[in-house]
């Protein structure tokens, strides 16, 4: 069954068709609801956006449209023409009513797209395993394992890929950290240095390996060294698979950025780059020449000490991503990381991949505010506020929602004490408590059963209420396609505003109005199964009970 504004883009396009012989595709059309409901349940600016090229009046344009259009064909009770040229539609109410009986039918499923055959990479997180997942992560993580599920239930194909950076300066620090831990467990004096990990996770690992191996590995040799190394990153990766799967984000593939480098794929991207004279030798190092791909200067591989630079190992990975053929390859960076992207897609471009198929979504940085007060966060110290802790404060699903309730780009404030309050104040909270209001309603009915068709249902709160439901898969098509998380969450918000409004309005069960009693009965259950959808789409539970 199509939703309402898919309709409407169909009924439009045909217009356009039969009244000027303008073929435009129903997918180009845009549909919006208006603010107020005087001016009908739906509206389109089409004859605005077509003047110049119709060489009409906007108004004349609407006019003919609104004669064109099939009312009877696409359930439109009305079409009006309103200011300079918008087309303003009513639905009839029937319509709202069959998109009801399709959500009891469907239940969970409502709103899947078909499958696009298109294949999607997500990669986000890919935090260092060099501590635990801390705010920036949160909010990563709860993005990006949105997307994920958003994408899957509008039609895609995707793969949710972690990328662990075992190899470079950051995990050789983590492993004299833990070293220099181990030694001091011993009863000797070990320097951790000031790039060194202080949390105390090190500490107690370090005792933990000198209770474990005694002083089998007290020698400071490189093979010891690189004992420690892989201990250090297989505890910290274990906690942070142990804090994701809490926090309910889940990956498909993690990718190693050591074992590329052992496959000498980094190796091969540097060659090639040479062979096709991306690359040049300059005062001891070795440059890519991304300046011409739109980069502003050119940038370093290799340093003069021999080193490389993070884009090596790093294009050398995503390069790997184009050779499992995605259609689409999708990072989520930290805010840090913007000037990044440029060179990213320069070195795919020089590398013969196609850099129109990589997008980055930058994530914007998180201040943590308690009593008015932000909390200062290090994690190389070992205080910073983990996603452990924040969900043992404020709980999970809450933690999810404050951190996808706002776009991506913008900047966010997560308000400890708003996320912990039980009360209408709290987003979640509100959305939470319609859903467990829906279900309390659902186990007083007492034996009623629940209509299989709401026609007939026709006060305001009700059609108000029906009218948000089928915008549901739209919602999910649009944020799909955005990859806009926080569309979802202010759909829920608005569903849980229009059913609060309804309840408020509209006595469910009446016992001297059966057959009424059983139509809003299966409108309330319809209600309850979005909610839910939408809910789980952003990690986060629909309680019976609160």
């Amino acid at each position: 069954m199509e939703s309402a504004d898919t309709k409407l883009r169909n009924a439009v396009s045909e217009a356009l068709k039969q009244a000027f012989d303008l073929d435009k595709p129903a997918d180009e059309i845009v549909i919006e609801t208006p603010r107020s409901r005087e001016h009908g349940d739906f509206a389109a600016n089409t004859a605005m956006q077509l003047a110049r090229v119709l060489r009409r009046n906007p108004r004349q344009i609407a006019e003919a449209l609104a004669q064109a259009v099939d009312r009877e064909k696409y359930g439109i009770q009305s079409v009006e023409v309103a200011g300079p040229g918008f087309l303003n539609f009513t639905m009839a109410q029937d319509s709202f009513a069959a998109a009801v009986g399709q959500i009891l039918r469907e239940k969970s499923d409502y709103g899947n797209g078909a499958p696009n055959g298109i294949r999607v990479n997500l990669e986000y997180v890919s935090a260092n395993p060099t501590g635990s997942l801390h705010l920036g992560h949160a909010r990563g993580a709860a993005w990006g394992d949105s997307v994920s599920r958003i994408m899957k239930k509008a039609g895609y194909d995707v793969t949710r890929e972690y990328y662990v950076n075992d190899a470079g300066n950051q995990i050789a620090n983590l492993a004299r950290s833990l070293q220099a831990r181990y030694r001091q467990a011993l009863g000797l004096e070990a320097e951790i240095g000031e790039d060194g990990y202080l949390g105390e996770d090190i500490r107690l690992k370090g005792k933990e390996l000198a209770d474990a191996y005694g002083d089998v590995y007290i020698e400071e040799t490189p093979e010891n060294l690189d004992f420690f190394r892989r201990e250090g990153i297989s505890f910290e990766l274990d906690k942070i698979r142990r804090d994701l799967n809490d926090y309910r984000v889940g990956f498909d593939v993690w990718s190693s950025e050591q074992t590329i480098r052992d496959a000498g794929l980094v190796d091969n991207v540097l060659a090639r780059l040479k062979e096709t004279d991306q690359s040049y030798e300059q005062d001891g190092a070795t440059w890519f020449a991304s300046t011409r791909y739109g980069d502003d200067k050119d940038r370093v591989l290799r340093k003069q000490d021999g080193s490389l630079t993070y884009l090596v190992p790093d294009l050398a990975y995503h390069d790997t991503k184009y050779g499992r053929e995605y259609d689409e390859i999708i990072d989520f960076f930290g805010a840090d990381h913007h000037g990044y992207v440029t060179r990213l897609k320069a070195g795919m471009q020089a590398l013969g991949n196609d850099p129109e198929k990589l997008h980055v979504d930058i994530i914007q940085m998180v201040r943590l505010v308690n009593d008015g007060e932000e909390m200062k966060m290090s994690k190389r110290l070992g205080n910073a506020t983990t996603i452990r802790e924040l969900c043992e404060r404020v709980g999970v699903d809450a933690a999810r929602y404050f951190f996808v309730q706002r776009a991506l780009d913008s900047h966010l404030d997560f308000d400890m004490e708003l996320a912990a309050r039980k009360s209408n104040e709290n987003p979640v909270y509100y959305a939470q408590y319609a859903h467990a209001r829906m279900c309390s309603i659902a186990k007083g009915a007492r034996g009623l059963e629940p209509a299989e068709d709401v026609t007939g249902l026709e006060h305001e709160k009700e059609l108000a209420l029906m009218k948000v439901l089928t915008e549901f898969p739209k919602v999910v098509q649009d944020a799909a396609r955005t990859r806009q998380v926080h569309k979802i969450v202010h759909y829920i918000q608005n569903l849980a505003s229009h059913f609060h409004s309804f309840y408020n309005a509209c006595k469910v069960i009446d016992p001297d109005a059966p057959e009424l009693s059983a139509k809003r009965l299966a409108l309330v259950n319809a209600a309850r199964i979005v909610l839910a959808e939408a809910l789980t789409l952003i990690g986060v539970n629909a309680p019976e009970t609160m």
